[in-house]
């Protein structure tokens, strides 16, 4: 009889099955189990509408090209040493090129398009954009791909100014958080859209944090536009320092105030050491380096709840939006992992658990597609990256929900991350406190395909 309910078991029942483990003597029994997590998902607003702003500034990214042109040819590298170069890293110069033209010429066209419609353009590069662009706009069109909108977005903090994404080069750059890919040529047609009103709004959640504590330092390092190795990454934080100590003439105990970064995540927010394998040990008189992992050591508070000692390979808490990017990978399984649950599974059962391809399938993806929450969603999904279990430290969860997130940090040389790009410098005495205010929304625009 036991065997006849599993088979007749749903698909959700038989995702449920592998998620809980040992909860599933519950399942078989016939009670309910919760699923993963639930979305809280509510309809994007239609525009009463039409929108036409006055003014909009253009960010756009920084090429390959670009970037590889202020590494060689700004330290005094003749062209063809450029090619030479690049050849010499496996690099092609002309597909480079041909990559910046196709970038160059899409945006182009959306200035075209806009100052057709007598609406005021200023054209800046990622480097330039600043709060001073943010205020002169009514509305911000990031020209690039995913990391050039989460720069764009990241500095916008009022929910009433509109930022719209244009992938502009399609082809190479997915996109995710841009409009659908024919709009990057049809662009016109984008903007009568927008004027008609036959779009709707997207509010998408962001994440706020407030800093506290000894030894931190609230100046930024840009990723991004650095490209910085680890130990270049461990020296510009501590030149961002000097420079905060000597404008001021104040150490860092100056900031051990509670403030509010004046900056917002649309994705991630990720805290660990900056070089997991940082310690280097001389062997005997060989001088061999030996590289030592180094785990982030922290402490951590979920939802006002008790302190946890922690140590993983970091801590990353996203939103919705974020849900389908880092996050995402962190936690999903791949099939193998479920097949040889199942397995075990029906080894400490004895029960019939089918082991075809199509079932292993079905319930990797019904739980993959389970991290997966909407981009309006108010809370944070937290993530433990591998944790270290023994009797001092423990994980009592790996992931899950929350509405605020705390982070004590006893790191030596750690860095908090927003959206891959921005990093600040957090080390021991800091503290982070993550959360979400219906204030920080990002209006994002959905025109459909």
């Amino acid at each position: 009889m036991v065997v006849c309910a599993f088979i007749r078991m749903s698909r959700r029942s038989v995702v449920n099955f592998v998620r809980l483990g040992t909860r599933a003597v519950s399942l078989l029994k016939g009670s309910s189990l919760r699923p993963f997590h639930t979305s809280v998902r509510t309809a994007a607003a239609q525009p009463k509408a039409g929108f036409k702003p006055g003014k909009v500034a253009v960010v756009t990214k920084t090429t390959r090209y670009e970037f590889e042109q202020q590494r060689y040819l700004y330290a005094g590298l003749s062209e063809e040493d450029f090619k030479q170069l690049l050849a010499m890293k496996g690099s092609s110069y002309s597909g480079l090129l041909e990559r910046h033209t196709i970038h160059t010429n899409n945006v182009e066209h959306i200035v075209r398009s806009l100052r057709r419609e007598g609406i005021e353009v200023r054209v800046v590069k990622r480097g330039e954009y600043d709060e001073e662009v943010v205020q002169w706009a009514d509305t911000i069109i990031s020209a690039g791909g995913d990391g050039t909108m989460l720069l764009v977005a990241s500095k916008v903090l009022s929910k009433d100014k509109p930022v719209v994404g244009v992938n502009t080069d399609p082809e190479r750059s997915e996109g995710h958080l841009c409009l659908p890919v024919r709009y990057t040529r049809a662009f016109p047609e984008a903007l009568q859209k927008l004027c008609r009103g036959e779009f709707r709004w997207l509010w998408r959640q962001r994440i706020r944090v407030h800093l506290e504590g000894t030894g931190i330092n609230p100046t930024s390092v840009d990723l991004h536009e650095q490209q910085l190795s680890l130990e270049q990454h461990s020296r510009a934080h501590r030149i961002t320092t000097m420079d905060s100590q000597q404008r001021t003439g104040m150490l860092h105990d100056s900031f051990s105030k509670t403030s509010l970064l004046p900056i917002r995540s649309l994705n991630e927010i990720f805290i660990g050491e900056s070089l997991s394998s940082r310690t280097k040990l001389n062997a005997f008189k060989l001088h061999v380096n030996l590289l030592l992992h180094r785990a982030s050591y922290y402490e951590i508070s979920v939802d006002d709840g008790p302190w946890e000692k922690q140590k993983s390979s970091g801590l990353s808490i996203c939103t919705g939006t974020g849900s389908k990017a880092w996050s995402y990978n962190i936690n999903k399984l791949a099939e193998q992992a479920v097949e040889e649950v199942l397995k075990i599974g029906k080894s400490q059962t004895g029960l019939d658990i089918p082991l075809n391809r199509d079932i292993i399938e079905m319930v990797t993806d019904e739980y993959n597609e389970s991290l997966v929450f909407s981009p309006d969603d108010r809370r944070l999904f937290y993530s433990i990256r591998e944790p270290i279990v023994n009797r001092v430290f423990w994980s009592s969860r790996q992931r899950g929900f929350a509405s605020r997130v705390s982070v004590r940090s006893r790191c030596w040389d750690a860095c908090m991350v927003v959206d891959g790009g921005t990093s600040f410098e957090f080390n021991d005495g800091a503290i982070a406190t993550v959360s979400m205010s219906e204030e920080d929304q990002l209006r994002t625009v959905v025109l459909e395909h």
